[in-house]
Formats: structure tokens, sequence, C-alpha cells
């Protein structure tokens, strides 16, 4: 395990495996670098393959701040402690949001954002009615294990299901510190948040769902991020890389290709 440092002085962890371009991998909220196992290990043969902890998770330190800006640079510190240049980069969830960032603040060849929409505004809908059981030291952790037991769906192996399960680690001051703007913005300054964050796009960019985000997303994406890419796996939950890793590995080189 190496270790890097971020803008703010957080130490975060990371792996590089493997030899050939460079690809980083942006795990999802409460996990790890290890989620991405399956697809690490069909990928180093090709790809140096780069993984790290977010923040206040895995064996990366805890912050004063969890905002997407943070992260984001946690993912720069990582980027030039492995001494790659313009790694394409894969994020799942709260990676995925990470990811699609990063790309207007770093330059990277190519953003795959898996299960992520960035249409925020759904997502604060679902948040909402969990904000105060959430903030309760006494309900956070069977509350965010029922969440994420509901994303996993109905096609993950059952080996894989509790595999990801022992991988995940809620921490309650990093849960609050991601979610906070979600909570505390309205829709409105969301949408605005958003738009700026994505002002300017020109990076190749796909976005694989396998919870369908609705059929305006396709035209919501579009319009900030011209020649995006969105593909829907129905029925594949949250975690559409773990249900069929050789699929979706072959989907990241055929993205990768064309990128």
């Amino acid at each position: 395990m190496n270790h890097a440092t971020s803008a703010d002085g957080t130490r975060i962890a990371w792996t590089a495996e493997g030899s050939g371009p460079a690809v980083v991998l942006v795990h999802g909220i409460t996990e790890n670098l290890r989620v991405w196992d399956p697809v690490a290990r069909r990928l180093t043969g090709e790809r140096t393959v780069v993984r790290l902890d977010l923040r206040g998770h895995g064996a990366s330190g805890r912050a004063d701040g969890y905002g997407l800006a943070a992260m984001v640079a946690d993912v720069i510190a990582v980027i030039e402690a492995a001494g790659i240049e313009r790694p394409d980069v894969v994020g799942h969830s709260l990676g995925g949001l990470v990811a699609s960032a990063l790309a207007n603040a770093y330059p990277v060849r190519s953003v795959a954002n898996v299960d992520q929409p960035l249409a925020l505004a759904g997502f604060k809908a679902m948040l909402e009615p969990l904000r105060a059981p959430l903030e309760d030291p006494a309900t956070f952790g069977p509350v965010m294990e029922q969440l994420m037991g509901q994303l996993e769906g109905e096609r993950l192996d059952p080996a894989e299901r509790t595999r990801l399960r022992a991988l995940r680690r809620p921490l309650q001051e990093a849960v609050l510190g991601i979610w906070h703007d979600v909570w505390v913005l309205s829709e409105d300054d969301l949408a605005v948040l958003v738009n700026e964050l994505l002002e300017g796009y020109r990076t190749p960019y796909l976005a694989l769902h396998g919870i369908d985000p609705g059929p305006a997303y396709v035209d919501w994406l579009a319009a900030r991020i011209p020649g995006a890419a969105v593909e829907v796996w129905p029925e594949y939950g949250h975690y559409p890389h773990l249900v069929d890793p050789d699929r979706f590995v072959e989907r990241l080189r055929a993205f990768w290709a064309a990128a």
C-alpha cells in the first residue's frame, strides 16, 4: 500500500499494479479500493491499474472536510504520486461523481461513470427522508445497511454480495460530509453547481447505469457533455461492474479504443 498527501494534508492510500496505459479506479461511498478486485484482475495484463481509498474510507485518513473538491484533490494527489499522465478514469457511484468533476480540473483521457446520475434533483429527493436517521448515531448503521442493500439488485452473485458487504465500513462523519450539499442546497442550486462543474466539458464520457436514470437523462447529459454515451443494463442494479465484470471490461475496452 502506498500513500499520497492530498491538498489539505489528508493521507490517501493507493495501489498500482500491472503495466501499460494507466486507468484510475474510484470506489463508491462506504467502500474502498478492494471493491474493484474483479475488474482490476481483468485489466492488469494490459493496463497500469491505479486504485485509491477516498478520504474517510479504507486505509485513508479522516479529514475536516468531505466535499467534492477535496475528493477530486485526493485523486489528483494519487495520479501525481503514481507518476502517470492523462489516465482513463472509472468511477462508481460517489466515485463516478468524483471522476466526472476531475475531468474539468485535471487532464484525463476519458471518464467512465458507473451508475451515478449527475442530475442530482432525484438523488436529493431520495436522500431527504434519510437525513434525520443518518444524523442519529443510533440509527446511522442500520439505515446505511438497508440503503446499500436495496441498491445491490437481484443479479449480484451471492458470493460477490457477501464480499461487497464485508468491504463496507460506513464512517458517519464521512457520509454526512459527502451528502451535506445535497441536503442543504435547493434543487435549483444543485442544478447550478452541476452546470458549473460540467461547463465546457470535452472529455470522452461513458455513463453506464444498472438502474435506469429515466428517458430524459440522455438528452439532459448530452446538453452538458457533447458526445456522451449513455447505456442502461436493465436489472443490473447499482453494481453492473460486479454483476458481470467480463462484460464491463469489454465495454471499457471498446470505449477506450474509440476515445
